[in-house]
Protein backbone atom coordinates (compact mmCIF):
# COMPACT_ATOMS: atom_id res chain seq x y z
CA UNK A 1 0.00 0.00 0.00
CA UNK A 2 1.58 3.28 -1.10
CA UNK A 3 1.08 6.51 0.84
CA UNK A 4 -0.11 9.53 -1.13
CA UNK A 5 -0.31 13.25 -0.40
CA UNK A 6 -2.41 15.89 -2.11
CA UNK A 7 -1.34 19.53 -2.21
CA UNK A 8 -4.26 21.85 -2.94
CA UNK A 9 -7.09 19.49 -2.13
CA UNK A 10 -10.01 21.90 -2.00
CA UNK A 11 -10.33 22.50 -5.75
CA UNK A 12 -11.96 20.41 -8.46
CA UNK A 13 -8.91 18.33 -9.37
CA UNK A 14 -8.05 17.80 -5.71
CA UNK A 15 -11.58 16.62 -5.05
CA UNK A 16 -11.46 14.15 -7.91
CA UNK A 17 -8.13 12.77 -6.64
CA UNK A 18 -9.58 12.31 -3.17
CA UNK A 19 -12.57 10.39 -4.55
CA UNK A 20 -10.38 8.11 -6.67
CA UNK A 21 -7.73 7.45 -4.02
CA UNK A 22 -10.25 6.71 -1.27
CA UNK A 23 -11.33 3.74 -3.38
CA UNK A 24 -7.94 2.75 -4.79
CA UNK A 25 -6.95 -0.73 -3.56
CA UNK A 26 -3.21 -0.02 -3.80
CA UNK A 27 -3.02 3.46 -2.28
CA UNK A 28 -4.07 5.37 0.80
CA UNK A 29 -4.27 9.11 1.44
CA UNK A 30 -1.73 10.20 4.05
CA UNK A 31 -2.65 13.90 3.99
CA UNK A 32 -4.59 16.53 2.05
CA UNK A 33 -2.90 19.91 2.34
CA UNK A 34 -4.72 23.23 2.18
CA UNK A 35 -3.64 26.64 3.41
CA UNK A 36 -7.21 27.93 3.61
CA UNK A 37 -9.02 24.93 5.15
CA UNK A 38 -6.50 23.36 7.55
CA UNK A 39 -8.33 21.67 10.44
CA UNK A 40 -11.62 21.45 8.56
CA UNK A 41 -13.10 18.21 7.30
CA UNK A 42 -12.76 17.34 3.62
CA UNK A 43 -16.54 17.41 3.25
CA UNK A 44 -16.56 21.17 3.93
CA UNK A 45 -15.11 21.58 0.44
CA UNK A 46 -16.50 18.39 -1.07
CA UNK A 47 -19.96 17.79 0.45
CA UNK A 48 -20.38 14.45 -1.32
CA UNK A 49 -17.70 13.03 1.02
CA UNK A 50 -20.03 13.38 4.02
CA UNK A 51 -20.31 9.90 5.52
CA UNK A 52 -17.47 8.63 3.28
CA UNK A 53 -14.45 9.91 5.23
CA UNK A 54 -13.72 11.80 8.43
CA UNK A 55 -10.38 13.10 7.14
CA UNK A 56 -9.46 16.74 7.64
CA UNK A 57 -7.38 19.14 5.60
CA UNK A 58 -4.00 19.82 7.12
CA UNK A 59 -1.47 22.63 7.02
CA UNK A 60 1.39 20.15 7.47
CA UNK A 61 3.21 18.27 4.73
CA UNK A 62 4.66 14.78 5.11
CA UNK A 63 7.84 15.00 3.03
CA UNK A 64 8.29 11.19 2.99
CA UNK A 65 5.13 9.98 1.26
CA UNK A 66 5.55 7.67 -1.73
CA UNK A 67 3.86 10.09 -4.15
CA UNK A 68 2.59 13.65 -3.91
CA UNK A 69 0.07 15.21 -6.27
CA UNK A 70 0.37 18.96 -6.83
CA UNK A 71 -3.07 20.43 -7.57
CA UNK A 72 -1.99 24.05 -7.54
CA UNK A 73 -2.57 27.01 -9.80
CA UNK A 74 -0.20 27.46 -12.70
CA UNK A 75 3.11 28.87 -11.50
CA UNK A 76 2.60 27.73 -7.92
CA UNK A 77 3.95 24.18 -8.18
CA UNK A 78 7.52 25.33 -8.79
CA UNK A 79 7.23 27.73 -5.85
CA UNK A 80 5.90 24.98 -3.58
CA UNK A 81 8.72 22.58 -4.51
CA UNK A 82 11.31 25.26 -3.77
CA UNK A 83 9.83 25.67 -0.29
CA UNK A 84 9.37 21.95 0.48
CA UNK A 85 12.12 19.37 0.02
CA UNK A 86 10.51 15.99 -0.46
CA UNK A 87 12.55 12.85 0.13
CA UNK A 88 14.37 11.25 -2.77
CA UNK A 89 11.86 8.37 -2.73
CA UNK A 90 8.84 10.65 -3.19
CA UNK A 91 7.40 10.73 -6.70
CA UNK A 92 5.93 14.06 -7.78
CA UNK A 93 2.93 14.26 -10.12
CA UNK A 94 2.18 17.86 -11.04
CA UNK A 95 -1.18 18.85 -12.51
CA UNK A 96 -0.21 22.44 -13.41
CA UNK A 97 1.56 23.56 -16.58
CA UNK A 98 4.82 24.39 -14.77
CA UNK A 99 6.87 21.46 -16.12
CA UNK A 100 5.09 20.32 -19.29
CA UNK A 101 7.36 21.96 -21.84
CA UNK A 102 10.81 20.55 -22.53
CA UNK A 103 12.42 23.84 -21.53
CA UNK A 104 10.86 23.51 -18.05
CA UNK A 105 11.15 19.74 -17.57
CA UNK A 106 14.33 19.93 -15.49
CA UNK A 107 13.64 21.78 -12.26
CA UNK A 108 16.11 21.99 -9.40
CA UNK A 109 17.50 18.58 -10.31
CA UNK A 110 14.08 17.01 -10.77
CA UNK A 111 13.45 15.67 -14.27
CA UNK A 112 9.77 15.70 -15.26
CA UNK A 113 8.44 13.25 -17.85
CA UNK A 114 5.41 14.37 -19.87
CA UNK A 115 2.63 12.15 -18.58
CA UNK A 116 0.54 11.18 -21.61
CA UNK A 117 0.51 7.37 -21.37
CA UNK A 118 -0.56 6.84 -24.98
CA UNK A 119 2.66 8.59 -26.03
CA UNK A 120 5.19 8.04 -23.21
CA UNK A 121 4.15 4.89 -21.38
CA UNK A 122 7.61 3.32 -21.13
CA UNK A 123 9.16 6.60 -19.95
CA UNK A 124 6.41 7.09 -17.36
CA UNK A 125 7.04 3.61 -15.94
CA UNK A 126 10.64 4.62 -15.20
CA UNK A 127 9.91 8.20 -14.12
CA UNK A 128 10.47 9.87 -10.77
CA UNK A 129 8.39 12.95 -11.59
CA UNK A 130 5.46 13.52 -13.94
CA UNK A 131 4.12 16.64 -15.66
CA UNK A 132 0.46 15.75 -16.12
CA UNK A 133 -0.92 17.00 -19.48
CA UNK A 134 -3.51 19.75 -19.79
CA UNK A 135 -7.15 18.86 -20.47
CA UNK A 136 -7.45 20.44 -23.93
CA UNK A 137 -3.98 19.12 -24.71
CA UNK A 138 -5.02 15.56 -23.87
CA UNK A 139 -8.14 15.63 -26.04
CA UNK A 140 -6.35 17.22 -29.01
CA UNK A 141 -3.19 15.13 -28.86
CA UNK A 142 -5.15 11.89 -28.70
CA UNK A 143 -7.07 13.07 -31.76
CA UNK A 144 -3.91 13.79 -33.77
CA UNK A 145 -1.07 11.54 -32.55
CA UNK A 146 -1.81 8.64 -34.95
CA UNK A 147 -1.60 11.03 -37.91
CA UNK A 148 1.71 12.43 -36.67
CA UNK A 149 3.07 8.89 -36.23
CA UNK A 150 2.45 8.27 -39.94
CA UNK A 151 3.74 11.69 -41.06
CA UNK A 152 0.27 12.84 -42.15
CA UNK A 153 0.15 16.27 -40.44
CA UNK A 154 1.55 18.19 -43.38
CA UNK A 155 -1.36 20.57 -43.87
CA UNK A 156 -2.99 23.09 -41.52
CA UNK A 157 -5.15 21.50 -38.82
CA UNK A 158 -8.30 23.34 -37.75
CA UNK A 159 -9.38 22.49 -34.20
CA UNK A 160 -12.50 23.53 -32.33
CA UNK A 161 -13.04 22.34 -28.76
CA UNK A 162 -15.64 23.14 -26.13
CA UNK A 163 -15.10 22.65 -22.40
CA UNK A 164 -17.27 22.62 -19.31
CA UNK A 165 -17.15 25.28 -16.62
CA UNK A 166 -15.02 23.17 -14.26
CA UNK A 167 -12.13 23.79 -16.64
CA UNK A 168 -11.98 27.33 -15.25
CA UNK A 169 -11.33 26.10 -11.69
CA UNK A 170 -13.30 26.34 -8.46
CA UNK A 171 -12.95 30.08 -7.89
CA UNK A 172 -15.91 31.99 -9.38
CA UNK A 173 -15.20 34.32 -12.27
CA UNK A 174 -17.17 36.51 -14.64
CA UNK A 175 -17.37 33.74 -17.23
CA UNK A 176 -17.93 30.78 -14.92
CA UNK A 177 -20.85 31.74 -12.68
CA UNK A 178 -24.20 30.16 -13.50
CA UNK A 179 -26.17 33.17 -14.69
CA UNK A 180 -23.51 33.97 -17.32
CA UNK A 181 -22.59 30.44 -18.36
CA UNK A 182 -26.08 28.97 -18.56
CA UNK A 183 -27.70 29.10 -22.02
CA UNK A 184 -24.50 30.64 -23.36
CA UNK A 185 -21.48 29.71 -25.49
CA UNK A 186 -18.38 31.81 -26.19
CA UNK A 187 -14.83 31.45 -27.45
CA UNK A 188 -11.66 32.62 -25.72
CA UNK A 189 -7.90 32.78 -26.36
CA UNK A 190 -8.37 32.24 -30.12
CA UNK A 191 -5.32 30.55 -31.69
CA UNK A 192 -3.13 31.39 -28.64
CA UNK A 193 -4.21 28.93 -25.93
CA UNK A 194 -1.37 27.91 -23.60
CA UNK A 195 -1.86 24.19 -24.30
CA UNK A 196 -0.65 24.65 -27.87
CA UNK A 197 2.94 24.52 -26.64
CA UNK A 198 2.73 21.01 -25.24
CA UNK A 199 0.54 19.81 -28.12
CA UNK A 200 3.10 20.94 -30.69
CA UNK A 201 5.99 19.38 -28.76
CA UNK A 202 4.27 16.00 -28.54
CA UNK A 203 3.24 15.92 -32.19
CA UNK A 204 6.72 17.00 -33.31
CA UNK A 205 8.25 14.18 -31.28
CA UNK A 206 6.59 11.88 -33.83
CA UNK A 207 6.68 14.10 -36.94
CA UNK A 208 9.48 16.64 -37.02
CA UNK A 209 7.63 19.22 -39.10
CA UNK A 210 3.85 19.64 -38.97
CA UNK A 211 1.25 21.99 -40.39
CA UNK A 212 0.00 24.94 -38.34
CA UNK A 213 -2.53 24.15 -35.62
CA UNK A 214 -5.42 26.63 -35.60
CA UNK A 215 -7.08 26.02 -32.22
CA UNK A 216 -10.26 27.79 -31.13
CA UNK A 217 -11.33 26.92 -27.54
CA UNK A 218 -14.92 27.47 -26.45
CA UNK A 219 -16.74 27.75 -23.13
CA UNK A 220 -19.75 25.43 -22.97
CA UNK A 221 -22.86 25.77 -20.85
CA UNK A 222 -22.27 22.46 -19.06
CA UNK A 223 -20.17 21.42 -16.08
CA UNK A 224 -17.60 18.89 -17.22
CA UNK A 225 -16.20 17.34 -20.35
CA UNK A 226 -14.40 18.35 -23.55
CA UNK A 227 -15.57 17.64 -27.08
CA UNK A 228 -12.90 18.44 -29.67
CA UNK A 229 -13.15 18.35 -33.46
CA UNK A 230 -10.18 18.62 -35.78
CA UNK A 231 -10.09 18.43 -39.55
CA UNK A 232 -7.25 18.20 -42.04
CA UNK A 233 -6.72 17.33 -45.69
CA UNK A 234 -6.27 13.57 -45.95
CA UNK A 235 -5.80 11.65 -49.19
CA UNK A 236 -6.31 8.14 -47.83
CA UNK A 237 -9.61 6.32 -47.40
CA UNK A 238 -11.66 6.30 -44.21
CA UNK A 239 -10.89 2.59 -43.82
CA UNK A 240 -7.16 3.32 -43.99
CA UNK A 241 -7.51 6.07 -41.39
CA UNK A 242 -9.50 3.81 -39.07
CA UNK A 243 -6.80 1.13 -39.27
CA UNK A 244 -4.14 3.75 -38.57
CA UNK A 245 -5.96 4.80 -35.37
CA UNK A 246 -6.85 1.26 -34.32
CA UNK A 247 -3.23 0.17 -34.67
CA UNK A 248 -1.91 3.18 -32.76
CA UNK A 249 -4.28 2.65 -29.83
CA UNK A 250 -4.27 -1.16 -29.88
CA UNK A 251 -2.68 -1.30 -26.42
CA UNK A 252 -4.26 1.86 -24.99
CA UNK A 253 -6.54 0.80 -22.18
CA UNK A 254 -8.52 4.06 -22.01
CA UNK A 255 -8.53 5.36 -25.61
CA UNK A 256 -10.93 3.78 -28.08
CA UNK A 257 -12.08 4.32 -31.65
CA UNK A 258 -15.87 4.44 -32.02
CA UNK A 259 -17.74 3.35 -35.14
CA UNK A 260 -20.61 5.74 -34.51
CA UNK A 261 -20.50 9.51 -33.83
CA UNK A 262 -19.64 10.23 -30.21
CA UNK A 263 -20.98 12.56 -27.52
CA UNK A 264 -19.80 13.87 -24.16
CA UNK A 265 -22.12 11.82 -21.96
CA UNK A 266 -20.43 8.57 -22.90
CA UNK A 267 -17.12 9.67 -21.34
CA UNK A 268 -18.08 12.08 -18.53
CA UNK A 269 -17.22 10.64 -15.09
CA UNK A 270 -14.75 8.19 -16.69
CA UNK A 271 -11.06 8.13 -17.59
CA UNK A 272 -11.93 7.25 -21.18
CA UNK A 273 -11.15 9.05 -24.42
CA UNK A 274 -13.44 8.16 -27.31
CA UNK A 275 -12.47 9.03 -30.87
CA UNK A 276 -14.53 9.02 -34.08
CA UNK A 277 -13.42 9.51 -37.69
CA UNK A 278 -15.45 10.91 -40.58
CA UNK A 279 -14.28 11.44 -44.17
CA UNK A 280 -15.80 14.12 -46.43
CA UNK A 281 -14.22 14.29 -49.90
CA UNK A 282 -10.52 14.91 -49.15
CA UNK A 283 -11.04 16.09 -45.56
CA UNK A 284 -10.69 13.88 -42.47
CA UNK A 285 -12.71 14.96 -39.41
CA UNK A 286 -11.49 13.63 -36.07
CA UNK A 287 -13.70 13.98 -32.99
CA UNK A 288 -12.43 13.22 -29.48
CA UNK A 289 -14.20 13.38 -26.14
CA UNK A 290 -12.88 13.23 -22.57
CA UNK A 291 -13.85 14.25 -19.05
CA UNK A 292 -11.64 17.30 -18.40
CA UNK A 293 -11.36 16.52 -14.66
CA UNK A 294 -10.51 12.83 -15.11
CA UNK A 295 -8.71 11.85 -18.31
CA UNK A 296 -7.87 15.56 -18.61
CA UNK A 297 -6.50 15.84 -15.05
CA UNK A 298 -6.92 13.68 -11.93
CA UNK A 299 -7.80 10.36 -13.58
CA UNK A 300 -4.78 10.58 -15.83
CA UNK A 301 -2.65 11.52 -12.81
CA UNK A 302 -3.69 8.29 -11.08
CA UNK A 303 -3.15 6.40 -14.35
CA UNK A 304 0.42 7.73 -14.27
CA UNK A 305 0.78 6.76 -10.62
CA UNK A 306 -0.31 3.22 -11.48
CA UNK A 307 2.32 2.97 -14.21
CA UNK A 308 5.10 4.33 -11.98
CA UNK A 309 4.39 1.90 -9.14
CA UNK A 310 3.79 -1.15 -11.30
CA UNK A 311 0.04 -1.44 -10.69
CA UNK A 312 -2.40 -2.42 -13.40
CA UNK A 313 -2.85 0.73 -15.49
CA UNK A 314 -6.58 0.90 -14.85
CA UNK A 315 -6.46 0.09 -11.11
CA UNK A 316 -9.02 2.22 -9.29
CA UNK A 317 -10.10 3.85 -12.56
CA UNK A 318 -12.89 1.59 -13.81
CA UNK A 319 -15.33 4.48 -13.56
CA UNK A 320 -18.71 4.18 -15.27
CA UNK A 321 -20.45 6.82 -17.35
CA UNK A 322 -24.17 7.46 -17.11
CA UNK A 323 -25.79 8.51 -20.37
CA UNK A 324 -28.92 9.78 -18.65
Amino acid sequence: MIKTGIIGGSGYTGGELIRILLNHPGAEIDFVYSTTRAGKKLNTAHPDLLGITQMEFTGNVNLNVDVVFLCLGHGNSSKFLREHSFSTKTKVIDLSNDFRLLADANFDGKEFVYGLPELNKSKIEEAQNIANPGCFATAIQLALLPLAKEGKLNEAVHINAVTGSTGAGVSPSETSHFSWRNNNVSWYKPFTHQHLGEINESLKSLQNSIGTLFFLPNRGNFTRGILATAYIQYDGSLKEAEKLYSDFYANAIFTHLAKDPINLKQVVNTNQCHIHLHKHENTLLITSAIDNLLKGASGQAVQNMNLIFGFEENLGLNLKASVF
